[in-house]
């Protein structure tokens, strides 16, 4: 498993879902994703190229100048992954943070991510 590689296909992916030209954001995620991949979070969920890319869209006309940036390293094993993230706003301040999981497909694409937001609950 190449890290470097791996995370420079989670920077690719978090630069495409805010990406506001609709070309652009289509082109990054057809070369980061399997083509039946899926994104689910907690409000949304979507398959496939097309879907993700909708997806994306929705959350730009909720928070338009907003873009995801990675908050920790890329922790990887087998064909999984997990990474923080978090989605700042034009001043740089993060209004949402989170954790995804990811599997990748056999030619080392997305095939799915599960996004959480917010820390982890506490034990009980």
């Amino acid at each position: 498993m190449n890290l470097p590689a791996i995370e420079r296909l989670v920077d690719s992916h978090l630069a495409a879902y805010c990406d506001a030209d609709a070309a652009r954001r289509a082109s990054a995620i057809r070369a980061a994703w399997n083509a039946d991949g899926s994104l689910v979070d907690p409000p949304l969920a979507a398959r496939g190229h097309q879907g993700i890319s909708d997806q994306a869209a929705t959350l730009l006309s909720q928070f338009p100048q907003h873009r995801f940036e990675r908050s920790t390293a890329v922790d990887a094993h087998h064909d999984f992954l997990r990474y923080g993230w978090r989605l700042v706003n034009a001043d740089g301040a993060a209004v949402l943070e989170g954790v995804d999981v990811a599997e990748l497909d056999v030619d080392g694409k997305l095939l799915r991510v599960v996004g959480f937001f917010g820390a982890q609950p506490a034990a009980v």
